[in-house]
């Protein structure tokens, strides 16, 4: 029996609630092993990643205690682009996610732009995050003599064999991936917190509001820089949408996504802005740099015997937790899209762990081309996949907002309804959110350097997308035919 056979006698047999008419091969044949506790955890390991732990140290150096401030305004629309997920997952959940809501309200081209973008999300992700890995590494003496190149395909090496065992063991990865990383952000924050009340100095400053008083202020080197900056921080949030990809693979998503979306809101505010606030208490904004975390840093001034090792193994954890998210993530969509005809048909299969191994190893095979990256330029790899994958979520996220507000068009002529859970003041949320993204690519453009050059991309990647479609069009339009005639 067929992958689409068994999809559609699948869905036929619990219709959903919403009386959504369409039907997604690619949510056929996967386990639902995923608890509330995993997707819960997911949510936050989707918010807590390698843009925080290693980025925020170069964006503090750069635009100083006003990085607080592009994490709470990306924050909110990060926020916004969960939630409208989160209501097309409570209308159908689909391993597809995005991907299969784009096939349904923009058809197979869209789809087709959809999960490529994503792709090139997380693909140029997975090299940010192994270039992450190996930086931390180096922290230690033991790997310091290591060139960055080995460790990055160490820690590839790793994450992959890990990640197609099966979501159940993925899940439990995550689950205490996100427990170690948020456990160490709160004790990181107890500590600081407790730093500034007792005015306990730090390489010779006293925490507080003078830390920042006498370093210029919370705009040091005026509003630009914060601007600037925003790209990267776009970059932080780059994995809030995992936990609507992981939908497809629990029970009741209907109980357990709201929960966990809802949470996303304070856990950025906490956690993101907290820590760079509390970052910004501690030390000058000077005394960070991109070539080490701003934790690790914290933590080796203050000459706590073994401290900074310990933060340092944190920080790689996020880094190999992230990397296990977008191996994860774009396995699900590849076969998606594989079933549709608009990916390769290897990416369509899977293992007797139910896991889509084909869409892994095309996303684990470039992150091979950033081990090459690691070796020809291990200084910039991380800032020139750092763009790219910036263009990627945005991308992504765009596709996102222009699904939810065709879902919403589509909910005022009663051909869809809206599911209980919703987002908030639409359609006017979309719209403000796509200006925002349209707003970031402009800046990245103004930005100069790495930034305009990957915008200058741009033509380049709709060229690959226009051709790739032409290349996959006859085998998208004969499966749809052959389901239309099922």
């Amino acid at each position: 029996m067929s992958d689409r056979t068994t999809a559609a006698d699948t869905l036929a047999a619990a219709p959903p609630a919403t009386g959504s008419p369409h039907r997604d091969a690619g949510d056929a044949g996967y386990s639902k092993d995923l608890k509330s506790r995993h997707i819960n955890m997911i949510a936050i390991g989707g918010a807590i990643g390698t843009g925080l732990f290693l980025g925020a140290g170069g964006r503090l150096a750069g635009a100083g205690p006003s990085l607080a401030v592009a994490y709470a305004v990306c924050g909110v629309f990060a926020f916004f682009v969960v939630r409208a997920l989160g209501e097309l997952v409570l209308y159908r959940p689909s391993s597809g996610a995005f991907v299969s809501y784009a096939r349904e309200f923009m058809g197979e081209k869209g789809a087709f732009a959809a999960g490529w973008l994503y792709f090139l999300n997380w693909s140029t992700t997975a090299v940010a995050d192994i270039t992450a890995a190996a930086t931390y590494a180096h922290f230690w003496a033991m790997f310091s003599d290591i060139p960055q190149w080995i460790l990055a395909l160490i820690a590839l090496a790793v994450v992959l064999t890990a990640n197609l065992i099966s979501v159940k063991y993925f899940g439990e990865m995550e689950f205490w991936f996100a427990i170690i990383k948020v456990s160490a952000l709160v004790a990181f924050m107890l500590i600081g917190i407790f730093l500034v009340v007792t005015q306990h100095p730090v390489d010779g400053h006293t925490p507080g509001i003078s830390t920042i008083s006498d370093s210029g202020g919370i705009f040091p080197t005026g509003m630009l820089p914060m601007l600037m900056v925003i790209q990267g921080v776009v970059f932080a949030y780059a994995s809030v949408e995992l936990c609507g990809v992981a939908a497809g693979e629990t029970e009741n998503p209907e109980k357990i996504m709201p929960k966990a979306i809802n949470s996303i809101m304070w856990r950025v505010g906490l956690f993101y802005v907290g820590s760079v606030v509390l970052l910004a208490l501690l030390l000058p904004y000077t005394s960070y740099s991109a070539d080490q975390s701003p934790f690790v840093t914290v933590m080796d001034k203050l000459g706590i015997p073994g401290a900074a090792g310990v933060m340092n193994l944190v920080v790689l954890t996020a880094a190999l937790s992230s990397l296990n998210s977008g191996l994860y993530s774009t396995g699900r969509i590849l076969r998606s899209m594989a079933l549709a005809g608009s990916a390769p048909r290897f990416t369509g299969r899977m293992n007797k762990g139910q896991v889509p191994y084909g869409g892994i190893l095309l996303t684990a095979g470039f992150g091979v081309l950033g081990v090459v990256l690691n070796y020809v330029v291990p200084g910039q790899a991380f800032e020139i996949v750092l763009n790219f994958a910036s263009i990627g979520i945005l991308g992504t996220w765009g596709m996102i907002m222009l699904c939810s507000l065709l879902f919403w068009h589509r909910s005022q002529d009663g051909r869809v309804t809206r599911p209980s859970y919703r987002l908030p003041w639409a359609p006017y949320t979309q719209i403000v959110t796509l200006a925002f993204l349209a707003g970031v690519v402009f800046l990245m453009w103004w930005s100069g350097g790495v930034g305009r050059t990957t915008v200058l991309c741009l033509p380049l990647i709709a060229a690959a997308l226009v051709g790739g479609w032409f290349v996959v069009r006859g085998r998208v339009n004969d499966l749809v035919q052959e389901r239309d005639n099922a």
